[in-house]
């Protein structure tokens, strides 16, 4: 249960650093890098996100629930 919540919240994050990345595409113009830091937290996040859900079905911990696969 506490994978499938934590692959939710990462989830979330990484559209919130998504339309934070899109705000500071937008407003930010006197060149902070605030932008590339939203990025590279995307990308953080992106990267943790998938190492976490091949770390769930290599553990078993995600199964696929599809009936043809039976």
């Amino acid at each position: 249960m506490w994978l499938k919540l934590t692959i939710v919240m990462l989830l979330a994050l990484i559209v919130i650093s998504l339309f934070s990345g899109l705000f500071f595409l937008m407003k930010d113009t006197d060149g902070r890098g605030r932008l590339v830091t939203a990025l590279s937290v995307r990308i953080s996040l992106t990267i943790l996100l998938m190492g976490l859900i091949a770390w769930g079905f290599w553990s078993g911990n995600l199964v696929w629930n599809t009936p043809w696969l039976h």
